[in-house]
């Protein structure tokens, strides 16, 4: 799917009046509302002030992507809006944000919507594209500049993937070689950025780097256990938990996702520096799982970063469960309750299955899934037995 076919002109909106960051959440929000893109306004401003309040999605660069996925959104869509003098959108550059494109993603999206909005991600971090959109005059002179970004892409990702797993003359060789996981709660934006940001960084320095992604649609660009035993290090950006036990022994680099995007060249160089001390699975005796890099968070980061783990993997049975119940109301308000005159027997089902099945699930796995991320496997079982 192209990036154009969800950002269209009704989804422009050229230049934005508001001269803060609520005042720009306020004006994409009705630029999409106005387009027939949203069932509950309230609800999707609701869910993209819940993102920012998680962290901000001004990345830097002059660049926002403030975005949310939620039953809110009837068709996904992506609105786009400029402010030549700048908003304090308190960016991890802490610099004026200039371009901002709202990503609205329905819950349980379809795969080809979720890879066109990480390649928008993705195209934002070339300099050039930033450029001309900030210039651009008319709502056709954004879609033709993102259409032609698009084409570039699509290009980029069939040579990758024509590549991938090919051995090359040097693969045995000294030659530089950083692996990179990169992992954000919605699986949208910032996985993609800080995938993207480390690519180009890693190219001007002339090191060979591979990023697996750990987004919305699942795991793309598996780091195989032939990548690890080659690589010189790992760079781990994430805020949610992903698999860390497979680089026991390895020089590893863990950080927030936004650090990804902000200071790839440390990481690395961090990540190259054999000298450190290496890291300790889980499995092993180190509990915590942590680097001995010096990268270790502060603890709301820390905290954040389970609590995460666990909300991301418990939603699916908050909309699954929600979904099936709401369809035995359409039976009639009491069709489940077999006292009830309205009773029926496939509506009982659905609820039972939704109420008694998918919503029972919900704190196990919530609290499954935090304790993994805590403890790894070992913690797992424990995490689900506590939960139920």
């Amino acid at each position: 799917m192209r990036i154009t076919e969800l950002l269209t002109k009704d989804t422009i909106a050229m230049d934005l009046s508001s001269t803060e960051k609520n005042g720009v959440i306020d004006e994409l929000v009705n630029q999409l509302d106005k387009a027939g893109k949203l069932n509950d306004v309230t609800s999707f401003k609701e869910a993209i002030h819940n993102r920012e309040s998680q962290s901000t999605t001004g990345i830097g660069e002059g660049i926002a992507i403030p975005h949310a996925k939620v039953s809110a959104v009837t068709t996904p869509a992506i609105a786009f809006g400029k402010s030549k003098a700048g908003v304090d959108y308190q960016s991890l550059d802490m610099q004026p944000a200039h371009l901002f494109f709202m990503i609205a993603a329905p819950e349980g999206g379809a795969q080809t919507h979720l890879d066109a909005l990480a390649k928008l991600s993705g195209i934002l971090m070339d300099e050039k594209v930033r450029e001309s959109l900030l210039h651009a005059n008319s709502p056709e002179e954004v879609l033709q500049i993102i259409d032609q970004a698009d084409d570039e892409a699509t290009e980029e990702e069939a040579t990758e993937e024509a590549t991938q797993g090919v051995a090359t003359d040097n693969e045995n060789s000294n030659e530089p070689y950083v692996l990179a996981v990169t992992a954000c709660p919605t699986g949208i934006a910032h996985t993609y950025m800080a995938r993207d940001a480390l690519k180009k960084q890693a190219e001007k320095m002339n090191v060979k780097i591979k990023v697996e992604t750990n987004g919305s649609g699942g795991i793309k660009n598996h780091l195989t256990d032939e990548d690890i035993q080659r690589a010189s290090g790992i760079i781990v950006a994430a805020d949610v938990h992903v698999e860390t036990d497979r680089f026991d022994g390895k020089n590893v680099v863990e950080v927030p996702v936004a650090d990804g995007i902000k200071r790839p060249e440390e990481l690395i160089n961090l990540a190259q520096d054999t000298s450190r001390k290496p890291f300790v699975a889980r499995s092993g005796n180190k509990a915590s799982g942590q680097s001995t890099s010096n990268e270790k968070q502060g603890v709301g980061k820390t905290i954040y970063k389970h609590l995460m783990n666990g909300v991301s993997n418990m939603l699916p049975l908050v909309i699954a469960g929600g979904i099936l119940m709401a369809i035995a109301f359409l039976f009639g308000a009491n069709s489940f309750d077999p006292k009830s005159s309205e009773y029926n027997a496939f509506a009982e089902q659905l609820w039972n299955i939704g109420n008694k099945s998918a919503f029972m699930l919900i704190i196990p796995i919530l609290a499954g899934y935090i304790a993994r991320s805590i403890a790894d496997k070992p913690g797992f079982a424990a995490g689900l037995v506590g939960g139920v």
